[in-house]
């Protein structure tokens, strides 16, 4: 059973494309290698045993996508990952963003939408949700002005989604997690962030390591516990295995409309400052770090309620804070060596 996965070399893209060919899906990886690496693909080869076929296309490239779709036309699902996904950088640079994003989700779509059946997940964002009036954030929380071009993209591509599943036979299921870190244990994949981190977990790492001087805290008089900001940290082990679920919920026609929705997160959220204390524990050494102003575009505190992942999907996650910061951190060292 073929399924492509777009941006299947990247940091999410790649465990997924692990736990497919642990559930023996045939697996082809779309990739424009602009933020993700080829030996990722050894990787995955080493942990599988098997290497998913490869192509090296740009989805904003039109014509290259049809001719992917005719190459292969046995293809039973599509989970789409490839999207550029920096809140700072789309602050900075929207157009981009816009058309990264969007025009790559709708040249797919185009060539999924005239077959007589199609599977389709979509890599979204609890950043849809923008800042969220109550805590935690259930699939039902009112989905707020977009506070930065990249968290747009995300409720624009929700949208056409939407639409296209109006009028085609086509079944989706969107994804909104909320923030994933972590490697495999394995030791074999893990983050690889081009250039400087624009995210929390690999920054503190790269700090760890002594790559970077010192970690930025962007502000510590937000209305929380200790005044930093609170996400949802989900391992990326668990946040893969729940692609396969919804996959093959779809496949198996379990599905109960022809677009649902699932929050994915632990359901509980930490602070910036637990999460450096987490590697503290986790390497046995101090960061350096320094608190700077608030960052343009960040929301106060955003976590999940799971409650329709545990129940319907009938996925959890089983991995900890600790246990996904650890794995970041021997990855980290792995790739420094």
């Amino acid at each position: 059973m073929k399924i492509v996965v777009t941006g299947g070399l990247g940091f999410i893209g790649s465990h997924t494309v692990v736990e497919l060919q642990n559930e023996n899906f045939e697996v082809i990886v779309i990739d424009n290698l602009s933020n993700s690496s080829i030996e990722v693909l050894d990787g995955i080869e080493r942990i599988t045993g098997k290497k998913p076929l490869f192509e090296q296309i740009d989805l904003r490239d039109k014509t290259a996508v049809q001719d992917f779709f005719k190459k292969y036309e046995d293809i039973k699902g599509v989970i789409h990952f490839a999207a550029s996904k920096a809140v700072g950088e789309s602050v900075q640079n929207p157009l981009l963003y816009y058309e990264n994003n969007i025009n790559s989700l709708v040249y797919v779509l185009q060539e999924l939408q005239q077959k007589p059946e199609a599977n389709f997940i979509f890599s979204s964002s609890c950043t849809v949700y923008g800042q969220a009036e109550k805590m935690p954030i259930a699939e039902s929380t009112p989905i707020q002005p977009a506070m930065s071009p990249y968290g747009n993209t995300k409720q624009i591509g929700e949208e056409i989604i939407t639409d296209v599943t109006k009028i085609s036979n086509l079944n989706a299921i969107l994804l909104r997690y909320f923030n994933p870190i972590g490697a495999h244990p394995s030791n074999e994949i893990g983050e690889l962030p081009l250039g400087v981190p624009q995210n929390l977990v690999p920054f503190i790492t790269q700090t760890g390591v002594g790559l970077r001087k010192e970690l930025s805290v962007y502000g510590n008089d937000y209305p929380t516990p200790d005044g930093t900001c609170v996400r949802d940290y989900i391992h990326v082990v668990d946040l893969a295995k729940a692609h396969v679920i919804a996959l093959q919920r779809l496949i198996n026609n379990a599905n109960t409309d022809k677009l649902e929705i699932f929050n994915l997160g632990t359901g509980t959220g930490s602070s910036v400052l637990e999460v450096i204390h987490a590697f503290e524990k986790a390497s046995g050494q101090k960061l350096p770090y320094k608190i700077v102003d608030r960052r343009e575009g960040d929301v106060t505190e955003a976590y999940a309620n799971t409650d329709k992942a545990n129940n319907v999907l009938g996925w959890k996650t089983q991995l900890t804070l600790d246990e996904a910061i650890s794995s970041a951190w021997k990855w980290e060292q792995k790739i420094r060596q």
